[in-house]
């Protein structure tokens, strides 16, 4: 068993709390889905948003999902001129056998375009 880190990202249509909790709850749930894992496989969750991103902490959403005896942390993504707006990311370690290559990164939506290297055909949900 081996720590990996877990990448995924999502663009928000419009900064409201529904919104992007929902939208993150698809994302992490995703994420775990993709690779197999359950909360007790998380070590620790790290939670990035746009400036432009107020409305509620992105890692609200996973307490909502019952991740409560795991760290969580948010933090602000730096505010750089033409960078794609309304979007949260997430850092994931978990344990888990997968070698890194089998490692899955998910970016939804808009986000897509952050790691098109990584987002195969019909992954960009």
């Amino acid at each position: 068993m081996s720590v990996r880190a877990l990448r995924g990202a999502i663009q928000l249509e419009v900064d409201e709390r529904g919104h992007l909790l929902d939208g993150v709850r698809k994302l992490f749930q995703e994420m775990l889905l993709a690779n197999g894992l359950d909360q007790d496989d998380l070590v620790s969750v790290l939670f990035t948003a746009t400036p432009d991103l107020v409305s509620e902490f992105p890692a609200v959403a996973a307490r909502e999902l019952g991740v409560i005896d795991v760290p969580l942390m948010c933090a602000q993504e730096l505010d750089i001129a033409g960078s794609l707006p309304r979007v949260v990311r997430i850092l994931a370690y978990a344990e888990t056998d997968l070698p890194k290559p089998e490692v899955k990164h998910i970016y939804l939506g808009g986000a897509a375009a952050l790691r098109r290297d990584l987002v195969t055909a019909g992954e960009s949900r």
